[in-house]
């Protein structure tokens, strides 16, 4: 028998999830959490066999809360299923990375639901096909660990310095007054880093500032 915690923040979802998984002979519902904190809580408790994990949630959303349980050495390995209804590339990736074994869509029919369950703790990464293309397509635009290692040894000194200070979490006016340099000028060095190491945000800044070792 396979035993399910449900993790999502609306009430109905999680009875609508429990009379679809449950209409089995194999899978019931150990119990239930509003969001990541409280599936924390009750995952030690009950010990389950899988999560079925909401993304959006409030208190500790889904991929903290994936993360978290891969940290903790009572759960870490406890499957978990992320099932929402958002799609959204940097959602699937950000799952995955925390640890998630499979990534579903709340669309999908019942029977797939459970057969993905069954998948999940078989041990196996089910993952719907339309995620998976999203996947496919997102790696291949992401640069690889050794190109923007390359990108980081081709920055110029000054690049370096400003990574640095992104890396500290300075802003550009603040970057500007320890360089001796204008806000649009640290500005214009930011938007460059973001280019040189493809970049998607400051924050992704911060990771490789901290990876180079340019941060204490």
């Amino acid at each position: 028998m396979i035993r399910l915690l449900i993790v999502d923040d609306q009430e109905l979802v999680r009875a609508g999830l429990r009379a679809l998984v449950e209409n089995t002979d194999d899978i019931t519902v150990a119990g239930e959490a509003a969001n990541g904190r409280e599936a924390l809580a009750r995952g030690r408790a009950l010990r389950p066999d899988l999560f079925l994990m909401d993304l959006k949630m409030p208190v500790m959303d889904g991929i903290a809360a994936t993360a978290a349980i891969r940290a903790d050495p009572i759960l870490r390995d406890t499957p978990v299923l992320v099932l929402t209804t958002f799609d959204d590339e940097d959602d699937v990736l950000d799952a995955v990375r925390a640890g998630a074994t499979g990534y579903l869509l709340k669309d999908m029919a019942a029977d797939a639901l459970r057969a993905a369950v069954r998948t999940a703790a078989a041990g196996e990464s089910p993952v719907t096909p339309s995620v998976a293309r999203q996947m496919m397509a997102q790696l291949a635009r992401t640069p690889s660990r050794r190109a923007r290692d390359q990108a980081l040894a081709g920055l110029t000194e000054r690049e370096r310095e400003i990574l640095a200070h992104v890396g500290r979490g300075l802003s550009n006016e603040e970057i500007g007054r320890a360089l001796f340099l204008s806000p649009d000028t640290a500005r214009t060095y930011v938007s460059r880093l973001l280019t040189k190491l493809a970049a998607r945000d400051r924050a992704q800044l911060v990771v490789l500032a901290h990876r180079a070792g340019l941060v204490d």
